[in-house]
């Protein structure tokens, strides 16, 4: 059982509360409220970031622009050795330049549809008559394709209660529970929102058939209602990768009715134009990277980092995924370089690029400063790190954190969350949580953590969809993630020690 030992008023900068083992500083803690509420830049940062600079998937012109823009950002707020940073190759880049599908019989109906990624574009208009086509027995479509336009077949039944349960929601009292409890004793699921993404059958194998049969286009349904396209890449950005044709993910109100037509044996008509560009002239790739010095003789060449995936997919402008992770770990510096903090440790910013790729900009970081997470061949940096903190997964305000199985943190942290109760931040648990950059650094034995979010309409209408835009951000959540994430940082860099860590992962 925690006791508080008696306060002692002093002035509002020196304000503590004593717990077992770790001090909260209350005075800091009322700042970073004050500033993070009343001075709040969090929706600024991320109208610029969506609005204003648009997609950024990894090695597009969007990216690179968000780059440069965080850079200046960075800079404006006061960081020092704000750079980007080279993380390796990535392979081609891609982007859209125009959309346009609609069917022209039975009648004229625009329909919505989304290009795949890394997929070329039609050169110019085209027509043609779909044709219904069943991949589990593709030799049946020989000598049929020639001229037409493929729609898959969905093998999927319109969900007709879609629509009576709520897209957003917020974590109950009893999901939290759930959470907190070690997963070796309770088969609870992580609240997480699921991701319940259809088979990827043997792609390679239809691609080639359909471009060797003389088809124009593909249209497929990966998931979404109502008007939502959840997107994905349906070619390889590997400069040597085998062409494929045209393909556009189609929303599923759309692609039903068409293949509805098509088993009745209607005639559908189909015209499109798709433009999409590919960048051939550079595949090097970039993080960006800002701190605020630390200032202690002894501890300032120990870090604490934060970040964010600043890449996004193609379909909108990847507010929730991630720019609310990216808007709220750019406040968060913003807060403690606006105080005018100064860290025993240093404070380290990193916006990271490819992660939705396979974390390739966090884990070729980590691998250039720490180590190798495949030989474990550690570098005299890596026990420099005292911890990093993510955050990625959508717009929710923070519910608590995930220890990653790391109990030495856990007291610390629930210290930490203390004064957050009235702001609904209150759990610990020692489950690991994965998917995101925080992995990077705790698969080199770098404590890395990820904070418990609010779902809200993360899993059923956000995450990799053409619905990702700036009005699915809540401006009250984000700025409570900025202050408690900013708040982490602070007490990290301010503690006398390191954070423990866990054992060293085995060598894979």
């Amino acid at each position: 059982m925690r006791k508080a030992i008696p306060l002692v008023l002093l002035s509002a900068a020196t304000i503590c509360i004593s717990f077992k083992s770790d001090r909260v500083n209350l005075g800091m803690i009322t700042r970073i409220k004050q500033e993070g509420f009343n001075d709040s830049k969090v929706m600024q940062t991320l109208f610029e970031l969506t609005d204003v600079n648009g997609p950024r998937l990894t090695g597009s012109a969007g990216m690179k622009h968000a780059e440069k823009w965080a850079v200046q950002k960075l800079k404006e707020w006061g960081l020092e050795n704000v750079h980007t940073e080279r993380w390796g190759t990535f392979g081609k880049g891609w982007e859209i330049q125009k959309c346009y599908v609609a069917m022209k019989a039975p009648y004229y109906q625009a329909l919505i549809a989304v290009p795949k990624a890394w997929t070329p574009g039609t050169n110019g208009n085209i027509t043609g008559d779909a044709i219904l086509v069943k991949t589990d027995s593709l030799d049946k479509y020989a000598g049929k394709l020639n001229g037409k336009i493929v729609v898959l077949a969905t093998g999927d039944a319109y969900d007709q209660n879609m629509g009576l349960k709520a897209d957003a929601s917020r974590l109950t009292e009893e999901d939290l529970r759930r959470t907190a409890m070690d997963p070796h004793i309770t088969d609870a699921d992580n609240p997480k929102a699921g991701r319940n993404y259809h088979p990827y059958i043997s792609r390679q194998k239809i691609d080639s058939f359909l471009m060797a049969e003389g088809a124009k286009a593909v249209i497929s349904l990966r998931r979404g209602n109502m008007g939502t396209v959840f997107t994905s890449n349906g070619a390889s950005r590997a400069w040597d990768a085998k062409p494929v044709l045209p393909e556009l993910e189609m929303g599923s109100e759309h692609i039903y009715r068409l293949e509805r037509l098509l088993t009745a044996g209607k005639k559908v008509s189909l015209e499109m134009d798709i433009k999409t560009s590919f960048s051939m002239a550079d595949s090097t790739e970039y993080n960006v990277v800002g701190e605020i010095p630390g200032t202690d003789r002894e501890l300032k060449n120990e870090i604490v980092m934060l970040g964010a995936h600043m890449d996004s997919w193609h379909a909108a402008t990847g507010a929730t995924d991630n720019g609310t992770g990216t808007a709220v770990t750019m406040e968060a510096v913003r807060i403690l370089k606006a105080l005018n903090i100064h860290p025993k440790r240093t404070i380290r910013i990193v916006l990271w690029s490819g992660e939705e790729q396979g974390l390739l900009g966090s884990r070729g970081y980590v691998k250039k400063h720490f180590g190798d997470r495949l030989t474990m061949q550690l570098k005299p940096e890596q026990e420099l790190v005292s911890a990093y903190y993510n955050l990625d997964n959508g717009g929710g305000k923070i519910r608590g954190i995930y220890t990653q199985n790391n109990d030495a943190v856990y007291p610390i942290f629930e210290q930490w969350l203390q004064p957050f109760k009235d702001l609904d931040a209150t759990t610990v648990t020692n489950r690991n949580t994965g998917g995101t950059d925080h992995l990077s650094f705790d698969e080199i034995g770098i404590p890395g953590f990820q904070f418990i979010q609010d779902p809200m309409e993360y899993g059923s209408r956000t995450h990799h969809s053409n619905m990702d835009t700036y009005e699915r951000a809540n401006a009250n959540d984000l700025m409570q993630a900025s202050i408690i994430m900013a708040s982490f940082v602070y007490n990290t860099a301010m503690r006398d020690e390191m954070l423990p860590r866990k054992p060293l992962p085995k060598r894979k």
